[in-house]
C-alpha cells in the first residue's frame, strides 16, 4: 500500500489493496465519463436545438463559448476548493449542479436561460479534473497510478465517442428535451452512486507532517516554471487535437479532394485507437519512470501523421491506417502526461494544480477553432497541419526539456 495512503481521512476500516483502487477507480470513471457526456451533448442536437429557439448557429455557439469561459476562468479556483474542503464533496457537487443547469435548460424555453445554464454546466465541469486527479494521485498504490490514470482518461474518451449516437437516438424518439433529461439522469445517478458507495473515498487530502519544509504552496506553486510549463504542454496538446478532430475532415477535402466518408473513417479510427492507446499507455507509465520519453516517442510518431495529413495525398486504406496510428500514439501519451504533472505536485496541492493546468484544456479550446475556421476561410486548409505540427513538436520539446524532479520535491516517503 502507497505511503500516501497515510496522509487521507478516509473512514475507519476502510478497504485497502486491489479491490479498494477498483472501487475508486470505477466511481471516478464513471463520473468522468458523465462529463465527457455533457461536454458531447450539444453538438449532435445543434439544428433541432437552434430550431426551437429561433435563433442562428452562432448564437448556439455562444452556449459552448460560455460553458468554455467559465470553465477556463473558475477551475483552478475550483481546484483551490477541491484542496480545502475535499474532492469528494466537491465532485459530488458538481454532479449535482450539472443536473440542475441541464434540466434548467430543457425546460425553460428562452435562449438566453438555455446560455445561462450552459454556463452553470461549464462551472459544474470544473470539478471534474481536480477532484479526479487529487483523488487517484492520493489513494491508488503507486504501482498502479499509471494505470489508474489510463483506465479514468479511458472513461472520458468513451464518453466522448458514445455520446453522439445516444444523443441522435433519444432525440430521435423524445426530441432534443429528451436527450437533455438522459444526460440530466446521469448526473444524478453519477452523484447518487458517490453518496451511497463513495465512503471509500478520501473526504479529504491532508499535508503530511514531515512535508518538505519550505515547499511551495497556493499561487507560488502554479506559477512556478515547472507547473506552468506543464500548462503550456496541456495547451499544445489542446490545439494539436483541435486542428485533428475538429477540422481534419474538412481540410483534407480541401487540399486532396478526400471524400467525406473516407476522412470522417480516418478520424473514427484517430478517436477510436487514441481510447485503446490509453490503455495501453497505463501499462507502460506505470514500468517506466521516464514520462517524458514515452510522450516524445508518442509526439514523435503524431507529428508525423499531421505532415503526412497535409503534405501527402495517401489511398484511403492507407490515410485510415495513418490516422488510425496516430491516434494509438496519442492515447499512449496521456496517462505520461498525467504522471508528469503528478511529479511535480506536492501532496495536498492535486486539486489546484491539475484544475490550473488543465485550463490549458479551455485555453486551446476557445482559441483552436478560431484560428483553423479563419485558416479555412481564407483557402489554407495545409496550414492547419503546419500549425498542428508546430504545436505538437512545442509539445515534445516542452516534454523532454523539463528538468527531471526530486521526489523529495512532491513525494514525502
Amino acid at each position: 500500500m502507497s505511503s500516501t495512503s497515510e496522509q487521507l481521512r478516509a473512514p475507519a476500516g476502510a478497504e485497502t489493496g486491489w479491490g479498494r483502487d477498483a472501487k475508486v477507480i470505477g466511481l471516478i470513471s464513471a463520473a468522468h465519463f458523465t462529463s465527457h457526456v455533457h461536454l458531447m451533448l450539444l453538438p449532435p442536437i445543434f439544428g433541432p436545438v437552434r430550431e426551437a429557439f429561433g435563433v442562428s448557429y452562432i448564437e448556439i455557439g455562444i452556449a459552448l463559448t460560455a460553458y468554455n469561459v467559465i470553465s477556463a476562468a473558475l477551475q483552478t479556483p475550483a481546484g483551490f476548493l477541491v484542496d480545502r474542503i475535499g474532492p469528494r464533496l466537491m465532485l459530488t457537487g458538481g454532479l449535482v449542479l450539472a443536473a440542475m443547469a441541464l434540466l434548467v435548460a430543457a425546460l425553460l424555453p428562452h435562449y438566453w436561460i438555455f446560455v445561462v445554464a450552459y454556463a452553470f454546466l461549464g462551472l459544474a465541469n470544473t470539478v471534474y479534473h481536480p477532484a479526479d486527479y487529487s483523488i487517484l494521485s492520493a489513494t491508488i498504490d503507486e504501482k498502479r497510478i499509471g494505470k489508474a490514470f489510463s483506465i479514468h482518461n479511458f472513461a472520458g474518451f468513451f464518453g466522448s465517442g458514445v455520446t453522439p449516437a445516444m444523443v441522435l437516438t433519444i432525440a430521435a424518439v423524445w426530441g432534443w428535451q429528451g436527450a437533455f433529461f438522459a444526460a440530466a439522469a446521469l448526473a444524478i445517478c453519477s452523484a447518487t452512486l458517490l453518496i451511497v458507495a463513495g465512503g471509500i473515498l478520501p473526504k479529504s487530502v491532508r499535508l503530511p507532517k514531515n512535508a518538505r519544509p519550505g515547499a511551495k504552496v497556493g499561487l507560488e506553486l502554479l506559477l512556478s516554471g515547472p507547473v506552468l510549463r506543464n500548462l503550456l504542454f496541456f495547451v499544445c496538446i489542446a490545439m494539436a487535437n483541435g486542428g485533428i478532430q475538429t477540422f481534419s475532415v474538412v481540410a483534407l477535402g480541401s487540399l486532396h479532394g478526400t471524400p467525406a466518408s473516407v476522412a470522417n473513417m480516418g478520424l473514427s479510427g484517430f478517436l477510436l485507437f487514441s481510447a485503446a492507446g490509453v490503455l495501453l499507455g497505463g501499462i507502460i507509465a506505470d514500468r517506466t519512470p521516464h514520462h517524458e520519453w514515452v510522450a516524445a516517442v508518442g509526439f514523435a510518431f503524431t507529428s508525423a501523421m499531421a505532415i503526412l495529413l497535409g503534405w501527402v495525398d495517401m489511398p484511403s486504406a492507407i490515410l485510415i491506417f495513418v490516422m488510425s496510428l496516430g491516434g494509438l500514439l496519442n492515447g499512449i501519451i496521456q496517462p505520461s502526461r498525467d504522471m508528469m504533472v503528478r511529479a511535480v505536485t506536492p501532496v495536498g496541492s492535486f486539486g489546484k494544480v491539475f484544475g490550473f493546468v488543465s485550463t490549458g484544456f479551455n485555453l486551446g479550446g476557445m482559441v483552436a477553432p478560431l484560428l483553423y475556421g479563419w485558416l479555412m476561410d481564407r483557402g489554407q486548409p495545409q496550414m492547419i497541419f503546419a500549425i498542428v505540427t508546430g504545436f505538437i513538436i512545442l509539445a515534445l520539446l516542452t516534454a523532454v526539456t523539463r528538468r527531471k524532479p526530486q521526489a523529495a520535491a512532491s513525494w514525502t516517503r
